[in-house]
């Protein structure tokens, strides 16, 4: 699809999309630190005592990049090129900290297989339903925050390309709509609960999202991370309902929803990177302290054809 073809805010729409990246960025490398110290995280987090720097991005920050130029050229999501730049960043640079599953995936559609019978082979011809098409995904949400039915279809789209499972598809669909909503008009953060399961299919992330809206937001992220799953098991059902349970929590805090999210523990990097993407769309870029978005890699925007 040509330039032309991109809808005519597309400029707007791009702005959203890069603001959830920069948050979704800094909470990748903000998470990822802690599994360099994980015997004092609770002594660090108590304190609130940022990681020192440098920040490295992971694979999560590593694949939005991807979804957000595909954004940028193509005002969708095209899934052809989206498996291709997922490749071509991957070769770039494998040592994001990819899982097992991405990389067979990504390894295959760098020597040239088709992305849609690869996606569907994995795991016993089950496909994926791992959290990787939900950490990368907010910005997707931010570009069609107008239309929180065609963010969810996008999201899935975007998920297929490496997440067969419905499940899989279903953790984007979910962190997607978040993110849209959190970028528009919106009222008070619990009804986040009903407007993400509104657009969330059936199955065990959505059953987990059900759980979330029950659990208090005035109980420990340590204990909600317990009953919801907080990504040790690095699947959307394990991972998802946490983190739309921390960003309703601290909707207007970008700092304390970090704070919270890794506290919990689990797969701290995706948590945060999710978790990020969805807040700052919320509370504006200032929000990130400015010691916490310069200790980040620096992005690299743009891969080559």
């Amino acid at each position: 699809m040509s330039s032309t073809r991109r809808p005519v805010d597309h400029a707007e729409r791009m702005s959203r999309a890069l603001l959830s990246l920069e948050g979704l960025s800094v909470g990748d490398g903000f998470g990822e630190r802690f599994f360099a110290a994980r015997s004092l995280v609770a002594e660090v987090v108590e304190a609130r005592r940022a990681p020192a720097p440098p920040w490295p991005y992971t694979d999560d920050t590593e694949m939005a990049l991807a979804l957000v130029q595909v954004l940028d050229e193509h005002g969708r999501v095209a899934q052809d090129r989206l498996a291709q730049l997922f490749a071509k960043r991957f070769r770039d640079n494998p040592y994001r900290g990819y899982g097992g599953g991405a990389i067979e995936i990504l390894e295959r559609i760098h020597l040239g297989m088709d992305w849609r019978p690869v996606s569907s082979q994995v795991f016993n011809g089950t496909g994926s339903k791992g959290n990787g098409a939900a950490m990368r995904v907010a910005p997707l949400g931010a570009y069609f925050a107008d239309d929180l039915r065609r963010a969810a279809e996008e999201a899935r789209l975007s998920a297929e390309v490496t997440h067969f499972h419905p499940d899989g598809q279903a953790g984007a669909m979910a962190v997607a709509v978040a993110a849209g909503w959190a970028a528009g008009a919106r009222g008070p953060a619990r009804e986040l609960f009903d407007v993400v399961l509104e657009y969330t299919p059936a199955g065990a992330t959505r059953r987990g999202l059900e759980r979330a809206r029950e659990w208090p937001l005035d109980t420990t992220p340590t204990a909600a991370a317990k009953e919801l799953g907080s990504g040790s098991r690095v699947l959307s059902e394990d991972t998802v309902p946490f983190v739309i349970w921390c960003a309703v929590r601290h909707l207007e805090h970008f700092e304390d929803a970090l704070w919270a999210t890794v506290s919990g523990r689990g797969d701290m990097d995706t948590t945060c990177a999710m978790v990020g993407g969805i807040v700052v769309l919320a509370t504006g870029q200032g929000a990130i302290p400015a010691p916490w978005w310069t200790a980040r890699e620096a992005l690299q925007l743009r891969a080559g054809r």
